[in-house]
């Protein structure tokens, strides 16, 4: 056998090095390229308004903490923040439009516990509460209290209720603004801690659930302390307990429910906002930035207070930590419970 290389095989592994060198220059250009572009579009952003999609009616308290903080916020970014409501299926639709969007910015989405809670309460949820989202920062806790109407003289402590569940068991009721919200999950830790037995009166939506308990038709609820301070003021209902392990300033004088009869009781319903999955670091760390400087300023803690929130700033990685321990949490709740959506 010949092991001679001839000149053609010269010529021809020549050949073919300059052709794998130019097509990795070329690979080498584009990726620099592809890269310089999205750094330049980071840098720029925000170029146009951004839309902020609320996925519940407006009026509420996550409505209000997002015109508040759009507000302020698209001062710092010099573009205007334009917060749209998208109400439906628990925060389903809104959530869906915001992880089907382009991940450039320019579409964010504030939302709840219902980003925890969903994937176990809807079993053909249309999105990925962790692969379809990137988090930008927690902005706010607002706490749920304990409510019942004023008229019930011997029901003024967390202990009255229990005592009273205990002696009347499956036959007292709790309100709640649907299967899987907040004020329903906080009405399942309060009778699974206390051990008592309570009938749970699913309503749709907060409003009508609040007439029935100032009515006298449900006995208690654990209401958004935004729409139940009115209330509370007015002397149509009477505040018993706070969801939270610390008080509100708020309500100063009402204690939590876990220092006044069930120690252990946290139910903390909190806000936070989330971009598409795949939106370049620098854009979030940008809107980040706006917003958490938004939470320190004092009109932004004096609107919030008027209405029960209490401002959390965080970086995207403490709301990633955060998020994961409690879809960890709230889905043993409500595997544990038997939890369904309406």
């Amino acid at each position: 056998m010949n092991n001679c290389i001839t000149n053609t095989d010269k010529v021809v592994v020549g050949l073919l090095g300059r052709i794998a060198s130019t097509a990795f220059s070329i690979l080498l250009a584009t990726s620099l390229l592809l890269m310089g572009g999205a750094n330049a579009n980071a840098q720029e952003w925000p170029s146009k308004p951004i839309r902020w999609i609320v996925p519940f009616p407006p009026g509420g308290a996550m409505d209000v903490i997002a015109r508040a903080l759009a507000d302020k916020s698209s001062k710092s970014l010099g573009q205007a923040i334009i917060v749209e409501n998208k109400p439906g299926a628990g925060g389903n639709i809104g959530a869906e439009l915001v992880a089907r969007s382009d991940a450039d910015g320019y579409t964010m989405i504030i939302t709840s516990i219902g980003m925890a809670t969903n994937k176990f309460l809807y079993p053909k949820l249309p999105y990925d509460p962790v692969k379809d989202f990137s988090p930008v920062s927690l902005v706010a806790v607002v706490p749920n209290v304990l409510v019942t109407n004023a008229t019930q003289p011997n029901v003024k402590t967390v202990s009255d209720v229990i005592a009273n569940a205990k002696a009347q068991p499956g036959r007292l009721t709790y309100a709640s603004a649907g299967n899987g919200t907040s004020i329903h999950l906080a009405g399942e830790v309060f009778t699974s801690l206390a051990k008592i037995d309570m009938q749970h009166i699913p309503y749709k939506g907060s409003g009508p659930a609040v007439t029935d308990l100032i009515g006298g038709q449900v006995n208690y609820m654990f209401d958004s302390i935004t729409s139940a301070k009115p209330h509370i003021a007015s002397g149509k209902i009477r505040a018993i307990g706070l969801t939270t392990t610390k008080r509100s300033k708020s309500l100063p004088g009402v204690p939590t429910i876990a220092e006044s009869g069930l120690p252990g009781y946290d139910v903390t319903p909190w806000f936070a906002v989330f971009v598409p999955s795949g939106t370049p670091a620098p854009i979030i760390k940008k809107l980040n930035k706006a917003l958490v400087s938004s939470l320190e300023s004092p009109e932004i803690k004096e609107k919030f207070e008027n209405i029960g929130a209490e401002p959390v700033g965080s970086s995207p990685e403490e709301t990633a930590k955060y998020l994961n321990k409690e879809i960890e949490r709230w889905g043993k709740v409500i595997s544990t419970n038997g939890i369904k959506a309406d």
